[in-house]
């Protein structure tokens, strides 16, 4: 006979979850999915979960619950089964410099090589995509397209593929909710228990189709191959993050014969019982994986990494598939207030270990 399991809560959280509901409103909280419904990086009572993490009584008083904000409150987006993180202190800008200008590798980037960074616009049948593109100031080098989270292309991407940049790669960082509006796409002073904010995130990410997303992995990967500082000779990656991890999938699926590396950190929606699943596309692939699963990700959809992993060994594509321990959805970019810098630098390294095997 199976008995049903009880989560134990702890009394702090249980606090916190109740100020959370008397702030917010209890007909505001979205509602959490049933697993044999879709699966998505959003899913409904994550906010009320996020709102819940950030007013543990050791972490925020009554009065600091007001000054909530996107950057520091909404980018992990999943906050359940919370568990103790490293916190961001805050946005990180990454180095600009005029548009096309060589800028100096950053002073803690050991090895680092001088990049070229500029904005740029891109043209697909759907629109204009604005991106940034940073790459090393001499040479060519492989290209990777780096797909970012709900809160969209913004500094702290800029500085993570100006960081991939100086470690000798050409990368793209896009906007992926070009259609509806250039980027910021959201602010960093906007509230975060404002239900119109959270609204309007949730429009942006459900702007986004398998169809769109494939003719953006064309378009993106297309562009790249136009660039003198890009070299076709080799494979080009792939990596994103929360949202971006579907992305990820279908542009390994849509180029296969290019894409030679495929990296989801915290990714969600990899795995859904629908028709159109990202994973149902594995056998088109011909990318070696790294899959970063956030531990609270993992408590939710347990079994995702399993089937993960029956697919990509069927197909007979090198993969590497982990549960991150300790780490909540939306742990590497470190913008995020769940960002847990033991865990994202390791997650770093393997990108770069993986990109050194497969890209050269």
């Amino acid at each position: 006979m199976l008995h049903p399991v009880v989560q134990q809560v702890h009394p702090s959280r249980r606090l916190a979850r109740r100020r959370a509901r008397r702030f917010c409103g209890t007909p505001l909280l979205l509602r959490r999915q049933r697993a044999s419904t879709r699966f998505t990086m959003c899913d409904n009572d994550s906010f009320d979960d996020m709102v819940a993490y950030r007013l543990r009584p050791e972490l925020l008083s009554r009065r600091g619950f007001g000054s909530l904000s996107l950057s520091a409150g909404l980018a992990s987006l999943l906050a359940i089964g919370c568990k103790s993180a490293d916190l961001a202190p805050g946005p990180v800008p990454a180095p600009t410099a005029p548009s096309g200008a060589a800028i100096a590798p950053t002073a803690n980037a050991a090895n680092a090589v001088a990049t070229t960074e500029s904005e740029v616009s891109i043209t697909t049948p759907d629109g204009a995509c604005d991106a940034y593109f940073v790459h090393p100031a001499t040479g060519t080098a492989p290209a990777v397209l780096m797909w970012p989270d709900i809160l969209g292309l913004r500094p702290a991407f800029r500085q993570m593929g100006k960081r991939l940049a100086e470690s000798g790669y050409a990368v793209l960082v896009v906007n992926p909710f070009y259609r509806t509006k250039k980027s910021p796409t959201s602010s960093p002073q906007a509230a975060f228990e404002d239900p119109a904010t959270r609204e309007a995130l949730m429009a942006l990410a459900h702007s986004l189709t398998p169809e769109t997303e494939v003719t953006d992995a064309k378009a993106m990967t297309a562009w790249l191959d136009q660039q003198p500082s890009v070299d076709r000779s080799r494979k080009m990656g792939t990596t994103g993050y929360c949202m971006g991890g579907p992305l990820v999938l279908r542009t390994a699926a849509t180029n296969p014969e290019r894409i030679g590396a495929a990296a989801t950190f915290h990714g969600g929606g990899l795995v859904t019982d629908k028709l159109d699943s990202p994973h149902l596309l594995i056998p088109k692939m011909k990318a070696h994986f790294l899959i970063a699963i956030a531990a609270n990700d993992d408590a939710k959809q347990p079994d995702a990494k399993e089937t993960l992993k029956a697919a990509l060994a069927q197909a007979s594509l090198p993969a590497n598939v982990e549960v991150y321990e300790g780490t909540m959805h939306g742990w590497c970019p470190p913008d995020s207030h769940v960002y847990n810098r033991n865990a994202a630098e390791k997650a770093w390294g393997e990108l770069l270990v993986l990109f050194k095997s497969a890209l050269g």
